[in-house]
């Protein structure tokens, strides 16, 4: 049995990366929990010797004058007779060859084992996941819930739910069909771990602008804020680091080729790329884009008033309000969109 359970142990440390040393211990600690519950004994230590892939079972006696309890103590003259460096109060191991040892630990080591590989994997997926958090990952659509619209994928780590309510509006799923997924919360469950997955969430917005524009990857255009109402509109802000290269322009990309991929991945979700400014005045009339802004004045510590032409009026409110909500909530200010000062 010995042989075959240290070459398990080898190759489960090669094969899923499950260190041989964590399995040894808890073989270890499982082996002693199940002797003392068959023996009764309370004072049992089991040594696991590597090198010559044995495990040996040893009754740990402290040493006496006078032995009161046989199953706890050993006589200085026994104990002398085992080895003459033992004195009164120390410790010694005696090992125990009981009949039916070798089936018990046989037995245990197996439950350990499969009971660690299943740990191992549970703390390797969420591990996996953590790493993953914030982060764009691509899925594989399993199944289309046709009661409540979850679809349930397979993210190469693990089986996961995308939720209906985190799905983009108006957007379908094919089984076998990839989606780029984005994860925004991992927690550790018993059966494994339990993650939040989203097409709707802001973050897979910047993380697109970070995968598709190699300015972005390369620090020279700085992603300073993202509002989204998915399936409909999103406002990025950006700036760049470097004066002779426009980020609006390295974020839209020739002929639109970059914006509009990550259009495409949105569904067909309109996205404005505005250019942040330190200055308010200027940031709110860019956040306010497509539509032209005749002046900002600020008029309290967050919020301000917007003069417009009265054809771009209905621009800057957008519909249903939504351009100026978005810009609003971009900027961290609250706008009131006016024609002219005397309205």
């Amino acid at each position: 049995m010995n042989t075959e359970f240290f070459s398990a142990l080898d190759a489960l440390e090669k094969e899923k990366g499950i260190p041989k040393q964590y399995m040894l211990e808890r073989v270890e600690a499982a082996l002693i929990s199940a002797y003392k519950r068959e023996s009764g004994a309370s004072n049992v230590k089991v040594v696991i010797d590597e090198t010559k892939n044995d495990i040996r079972v040893y009754q740990q006696l402290e040493v006496v004058e006078t032995v009161e309890d046989p199953s706890t103590q050993i006589s200085l003259a026994d104990a002398h007779n085992i080895s003459r460096r033992y004195d009164i109060g120390m410790t010694v191991d005696v090992e125990l060859k009981p009949k039916n040892f070798r089936r018990l630990s046989a037995q245990t080591a197996k439950q350990v084992i499969i009971q660690g590989i299943r740990e191992a994997e549970r703390g390797m997926k969420i591990k996996g996941y953590e790493d993953k958090k914030e982060e764009i990952i691509t899925a594989t659509v399993i199944r289309i819930d046709p009661e409540n619209g979850n679809v349930v994928v397979d993210t190469g780590t693990s089986i996961a739910t995308l939720l209906k309510s985190e799905q983009i509006p108006g957007e379908t799923f094919k089984e076998g069909s990839h989606v780029k997924v984005f994860v925004t919360e991992v927690h550790k469950e018993s059966k494994g771990p339990l993650v939040t997955l989203s097409r709707t969430h802001a973050g897979l917005v910047k993380r697109l602008f970070e995968i598709e524009i190699p300015e972005i990857q390369d620090g020279t255009v700085i992603i300073k804020g993202v509002t989204r109402e998915a399936g409909s509109r999103s406002k990025v802000a950006v700036m760049s680091r470097d004066e002779s290269v426009d980020p609006i322009g390295a974020c839209v990309g020739n002929r639109s080729i970059r914006i509009n991929a990550i259009t495409e991945e949105l569904n067909g979700e309109r996205i404005d790329v505005v250019k942040f400014s330190e200055a308010p005045e200027e940031f709110i009339a860019s956040a306010l884009s497509p539509a032209n802004v005749k002046e900002v004045i600020i008029d309290g510590e967050r919020s301000c008033k917007v003069f417009v032409e009265p054809d771009q009026l209905s621009l800057a409110i957008g519909k249903e309000g939504q351009n100026a909500r978005l810009a609003a909530k971009l900027t961290g200010y609250k706008i009131d969109i006016k024609v002219n000062e005397n309205e």
